[in-house]
């Protein structure tokens, strides 16, 4: 197995959740669909919509407003919004329920920065640095951590 090669670009898929920019790992992305009907699940953690069936495999669904803390959108959405299909390293697959859906963007790692010391504990544990972009920053999500749901949402939107 060799080393991972330090100038290559990093793939990201860049998400709006909440007014804010994430980006998701390209290779932890498996689809991205329209929303779905989704099936509740009784005594499930908040953040967790319910599940769904995507070409038969059930999948849960995260509301990425509620695991990331942020607030529910004003008003319902018309188009009901976008999830994006990542797999556990289990195997077992989740749809990350995000606002909108952008390109993907390979940046070189020159422009990868460090998480902002003024993000709050629970965020830092939740992204992985961030980018800047041409009018925004966009923040990585650790996707791993974001399926890590026994840890508590974080609470207030980022400050960075």
């Amino acid at each position: 197995m060799s080393a991972p090669d330090a100038t290559a670009e990093a793939g990201l898929v860049s998400v709006q959740i909440g007014g804010q920019t994430f980006g998701v790992p390209v290779l932890e992305v498996q689809d991205v669909i329209a929303q779905t009907a989704i099936s509740r699940i009784p005594l499930a953690p908040p953040e967790i919509a319910g599940s769904l069936n995507l070409r038969g495999r059930i999948v849960t669904a995260v509301d990425m407003r509620r695991r990331l803390g942020l607030p529910p959108p004003a008003a319902l959405q018309e188009d009901g919004g976008v999830s994006v299909i990542v797999e556990q390293a289990s195997g077992e697959l989740y749809a990350l329920m995000v606002d909108d859906v952008g390109d993907v963007l390979w940046l070189p790692p020159s422009a990868h920065e460090p998480t902002p010391s003024t993000l709050s504990p629970a965020w830092r544990r939740l992204c992985d640095g961030l980018y800047r972009l041409e009018d925004r920053l966009m923040l990585v999500l650790r996707t791993q951590a974001v399926l890590a749901l026994d840890d508590p949402p974080p609470g207030d939107g980022p400050a960075a």
